[in-house]
């Protein structure tokens, strides 16, 4: 996407979240525990990963959730700051980058033809993201305002792909999505302690509500 208002094709990042919905956000004890956890999120039909950065040896879980995602699931990596990140995580494997604000990471991903979306607040920032390339606009963190805020940034900007992070629950998914948002990312409130060793079957049973959520 070249512009903030239009875009002539959708690339096969965005029309994947637009599908699924939902983005699950992994910060986890260790690349075991992360890798568990993302294979329990896979095999409830999560289309749509990220690993986040700060979760020891999350390049290991990159890499091995892409070699065991099915076809039509996307891994992808967190808390991608810097030049070195996009370098690393690409090597892993990884299919996008999220970033929490507008840095260097952004245009580094772009320039290696990686999709990325990155993290902005306000609508400045969300100018600011799409101009230096950025696939989707990760507004962070979304429980600041709430859905009413996603619904005020489309109006200037109802082209842009919006993903509500940060405070997403069960209960706000369908109202973010309602007013706008292609998808949300969900921590906490979806993975829980289950990529620090937690109760696996409790994630299931999660990941099952939040997909009903998205429909």
């Amino acid at each position: 996407m070249t512009s903030d208002t239009t875009s002539d094709t959708t690339s096969d990042f965005i029309g994947v979240l637009a599908g699924a919905r939902l983005l699950a956000i992994i910060r986890g004890s260790g690349t075991g525990p992360a890798v568990a956890a993302g294979a329990a999120l896979l095999g409830e039909g999560v289309r749509v990963i990220e690993v986040s950065l700060t979760t020891p040896g999350a390049l290991d879980a990159i890499a091995e959730l892409r070699a065991a995602a099915p076809a039509g699931a996307l891994v992808g990596a967190g808390t991608v700051l810097t030049e070195s990140d996009v370098a690393d995580v690409a090597a892993a494997g990884a299919q996008f980058a999220v970033t929490p604000a507008v840095v260097e990471s952004v245009g580094a991903a772009v320039r290696r033809g990686l999709p990325v979306a990155a993290g902005a607040l306000t609508p400045t920032e969300a100018h600011t993201a799409v101009r230096l390339g950025a696939d989707a606009v990760k507004v962070f963190p979304a429980s600041l305002a709430g859905p009413a805020y996603i619904k005020a940034l489309r109006q200037p900007f109802p082209r842009l792909p919006f993903v509500a992070v940060g405070g997403v629950g069960l209960a706000e998914l369908p109202e973010y999505l309602a007013a706008g948002a292609i998808a949300a990312g969900v921590g906490g409130p979806l993975v829980g302690d289950a990529a620090s060793g937690g109760d696996l079957d409790a994630l299931r049973e999660r990941a099952r509500a939040f997909l009903t959520a998205t429909s």
